[in-house]
């Protein structure tokens, strides 16, 4: 048998940079795309976490390059909403590794406010972070990219780019816009051998809404709705992070790869999730394994 499995989702020799790395699900992509040869420098606007998530990336992987004048991973400072912080993100990536392959904008922020007290401040913050900060960040990489002819996008969108989530008014008008800009910049950088995809994860706890959707009545709604009957986790997001990062997506362009556990295919009925018992809580024995 050839390795044609393995190098299918081989991503040796290519250069990450992912925005958001240093928790959450832009950790676990980090993290994944390490796991498959990558060199990846992680950045957030929190210092200490980018070094705290290094340092967990390191013992992940067994490595010990942080420090080495070649490192695999590494961290900088990045502030999405600040031209100045991403050309200086996108310049330490290149000047580490030699060039930028694959650009994960995983940064972003939540608000929950009623839409009648919602006010522009708080509006333009959280589109500025995931909308205007993709684009900041798909730019100053994309005209790298476009010089190597090949490189690869992901933008972090949403479940709430599809459905509404009450109160998240903002939030899921960005996360909506955010289709919209995958779709026009795959449509207009594939001629220079960009790819631009997106993911929209389903509820998966995180830092950012962790209290929103654990242990409330959110929570439980959500996952009666669920067809497996869970939440998800930020590795399963990461799974699909490699997919279109990997040889094995060449051919993918301008699309939205949901992984939500069946949320948005759930219709009406009583079945939905009828093993977790009515209260969410996973399955003691697997369907049909008795």
């Amino acid at each position: 048998m050839t390795d044609r499995k393995k190098t299918m989702f081989d991503l040796s020799g290519k250069a990450a940079l992912i925005s958001g790395g240093a928790s959450g699900i832009g950790l676990a992509i980090a993290q994944a795309m390490l796991e498959q040869g990558a060199k990846v420098l992680i950045a957030s606007r929190n210092q200490d976490k980018v070094e705290a998530a290094v340092k967990q990336l390191a013992r992940a992987t067994e490595t010990d390059q942080i420090d080495a004048a070649a490192p695999i991973v590494t961290g900088t400072g990045l502030d999405v909403t600040s031209d100045r912080s991403v050309e200086a993100a996108v310049k330490r990536t290149v000047d580490l590794f030699g060039r930028i392959d694959i650009l994960v904008n995983a940064a972003g922020v939540m608000l929950r406010k009623p839409t009648f007290e919602l006010n522009p401040a708080d509006f333009n913050q959280i589109y500025d972070t995931h909308v205007t900060g993709s684009l900041r960040c798909a730019k100053a990489a994309g005209h790298l990219m476009r010089e190597q002819h090949s490189g690869c996008i992901i933008n972090l969108a949403s479940i709430s780019s599809f459905v509404d989530l009450i109160e998240v008014a903002a939030y899921a008008a960005a996360k909506n816009a955010v289709l919209g800009l995958t779709r026009a910049l795959a449509n207009e950088w594939a001629k220079f051998g960009i790819r631009v995809n997106a993911i929209a994860p389903g509820f998966v706890p995180t830092d950012i809404n962790r209290k929103m959707i654990e242990n409330t009545d959110r929570g439980r709604r959500i996952l009666e709705h669920t067809p497996m009957g869970r939440f998800g986790e930020a590795r399963e997001i990461a799974g699909a992070a490699v997919f279109l990062a990997s040889p094995a997506a060449s051919f993918v362009n301008g699309h939205t790869l949901v992984v939500d556990g069946g949320y948005l295919a759930s219709g009406i009925g009583d079945s939905t999730a009828w093993w977790t018992g009515g209260d969410g809580s996973a399955p003691a024995i697997a369907p049909g394994a008795e």
